[in-house]
């Protein structure tokens, strides 16, 4: 699949209730090249208004983040599990998940990058393993396949509980090691 295919789709979707209560579709942004996949659990209210991921005060500090890594959204591509907001803001269902999880895998396909970050604990349950546990295995590495994944506090828990940042710094510090690794490696660069 294309990516004109599968946003087109994607746009189009009708497969949970989310569709009935979204006013916009979040696709994902960022380059469809990079090295490097950040996967959040889903849109929020901002998000949702303007059909781009991580906008509101969460995706201001996820920027923050990036740049201590030496990092913007040009030079990753960033998405979640669930394309529409679930309603005030809740977990994702494991249906809603379901419904949405194929959009995913065909980003990933499609951007085939060394390194997925999974912004929380829903994102780790759905990519690494379900029993994932964010306070004790954040910055953990594993290996999918040729993907390298590990996951970090989301931004949003980083807003509501400050003690967990330096924790995070230590994970951000750490991906960017990891992907300068594998750089060296003779990885591709970001166009």
């Amino acid at each position: 699949m294309d990516w004109q295919t599968l946003e087109k789709q994607c746009m189009a979707c009708t497969c949970c209730g989310l569709c009935r209560t979204r006013t916009n579709v979040v696709f994902g942004v960022g380059n469809r090249e990079a090295d490097i996949m950040f996967v959040g659990e889903g849109p929020g209210e901002q998000e949702d208004l303007q059909g781009v991921p991580f906008v509101g005060p969460a995706g201001k500090l996820l920027d923050d983040m990036l740049s201590i890594i030496d990092l913007d959204r040009t030079c990753c591509y960033i998405a979640n599990i669930v394309k529409c907001r679930p309603p005030r803001n809740r977990d994702p269902q494991e249906d809603e998940q379901d419904a949405c999880f194929g959009y995913l895998k065909e980003q990933i396909e499609l951007v085939r990058p060394k390194i997925i970050v999974c912004l929380g604990r829903i994102a780790a349950q759905r990519l690494i393993r379900p029993d994932f546990r964010i306070t004790r295995e954040h910055g953990a590495w594993f290996q999918g396949g040729q993907v390298w994944l590990t996951a970090i506090y989301h931004p949003s828990a980083l807003l509501r509980d400050l003690s967990k940042r330096p924790e995070t710094f230590d994970d951000l510090l750490q991906i960017r090691d990891r992907l300068a690794v594998l750089r060296e490696m003779g990885e591709k660069e970001p166009s």
